[in-house]
Order: structure tokens, then C-alpha cells, then sequence
């Protein structure tokens, strides 16, 4: 595993978890959270993929 996909699945988790902090704080809504989510977890399966 090279060190750029364990970057990705370092920072994937990391930003899951921060638009879901961003969602409980009320700051964004339900329609962004999951496109943030699911952006986020595409394009590292992407990037971890290519890699």
C-alpha cells in the first residue's frame, strides 16, 4: 500500500466524520451531508483504485 492510499483512508474517514459534526451543529443540511459524504467516499475509491 503506498503511501498515498493510506492518505485516502486516512482523510476519508476524517472528512465523514466532519460533515457529520457540520450536520449535528445544524450547519449543514441533510442534502449536503450526504452528497459530501458520498463525493468524498467516490472519489477516494477512485484515487485508491488508480493509485
Amino acid at each position: 500500500m503506498s503511501d498515498a492510499q493510506l492518505g485516502l483512508l486516512t482523510a476519508t474517514p476524517i472528512i465523514i466524520a466532519f460533515a457529520g459534526t457540520l450536520r449535528a451543529m445544524g450547519v449543514l443540511s441533510t442534502t449536503a451531508t450526504v452528497s459530501a459524504v458520498a463525493l468524498s467516499v467516490a472519489i477516494a475509491v477512485v484515487l485508491f483504485t488508480t493509485q
